[in-house]
């Protein structure tokens, strides 16, 4: 019986996962949309305002923590999960391609892997996950040569990729930390973006005093501006998908798997990633991947694969 019990929870576990992980897939598509548009604070300003009202209109209860002290690992979890990573990844897309951030990002398991040896005490790096991560930081290493020699991008935004696949990793941390408590999935994804909202502000001030439009954190003041890309219905869709789907569903979702798989063994799921960024990437933006970029993600995700080849009990937190 328990046997089953453990089944039906890794089952759950994965299902979770794997749609995740397709829906973000595809948020790189939507996000390189957009920028033609809003700048990347408009971007995430929008979509996570939108998750922080689609949350509250599914749960529309207060979440009440045992311990005061508690609420230190959401404000952590939103800065580094979603206001941190998040900024850095559209950021990251307006210098490079769609396709190159995905594969980027998608070596943050490895990084969870790191911290939560690091920090949780847990036995992750062993012979197979560094020979993984060896060879996943080699295909990055191609891939951002394929961007900067082939499509001609700053490998500018290559490195804010690589700095939010870490990001995530201290993300990841503080995720273990939280399904510990055993709290309502919905309310605790609402309060890690109360929080990132929060941080977000200062970006936002700053935005909109100093009225730089080259500025990743520009927010525009033009009345005319603001009615003319809100005609678009793309941009509407592409916002709503953003915020609704890939963040209020995800990332409740993701909590979920984490909590059912463990977080580093569901956070190896991302590998996924690239490969619908890709095909999306492909039909929606037009964007092509030379040899040496394909030989790029085949590493990548080959080294994730190896990293993988551990006893199943040293994955699971």
């Amino acid at each position: 019986m328990i046997r089953y019990a453990t089944r039906e929870k890794t089952i759950v576990g994965l299902i979770f996962a794997a749609i995740t992980v397709f829906i973000w897939g595809i948020t790189f598509v939507s996000t390189k949309y957009l920028l033609r548009s809003f700048s990347p604070l408009e971007i995430l300003i929008g979509r996570f305002m939108a998750a922080y009202i689609g949350l509250w209109i599914l749960r529309p209860r207060t979440l009440h923590l045992a311990r005061r002290r508690d609420e230190i690992l959401f404000m952590l979890a939103g800065l580094s999960g979603i206001t941190v990573y998040q900024f850095m990844e559209n950021v990251a897309i307006s210098f490079t391609s769609a396709s190159n951030v995905s594969i980027i990002v998608s070596i943050c398991p490895i990084f969870t892997a790191i911290i939560a040896q690091i920090f949780l005490k847990e036995k992750h790096l062993k012979p197979f996950f560094l020979l993984g991560f060896a060879i996943a930081i080699t295909g990055i290493a191609f891939v951002s040569f394929n961007g900067a020699v082939v499509l001609k991008v700053s490998p500018k935004g290559d490195l804010l990729a690589l700095g939010a696949a870490i990001s995530w990793g201290f993300y990841s941390l503080f995720v273990s930390k939280i399904n510990a408590l055993g709290l309502d999935s919905i309310q605790a994804t609402r309060r890690m973006f109360f929080w990132a909202l929060l941080f977000m502000l200062p970006l936002a001030l700053y935005g909109l005093f100093k009225n730089d439009p080259a500025s990743a954190a520009y927010i525009t003041r033009d009345a005319a501006a603001n009615a003319e890309r809100w005609k678009n219905p793309l941009n509407w869709l592409n916002l709503l998908y953003l915020g609704w789907g890939a963040s209020a569903f995800c990332f409740a979702a993701w909590n979920i798997a984490c909590n059912r798989l463990g977080t580093v063994r569901a956070t190896v799921g991302i590998y996924l990633i690239p490969v619908v960024t890709i095909i999306f990437a492909f039909f929606a933006l037009g964007e092509r991947i030379s040899l040496m970029g394909a030989i790029g993600a085949a590493l990548t995700i080959a080294g994730l694969f190896i990293s993988e080849k551990e006893p199943r009990n040293t994955c699971d937190n």
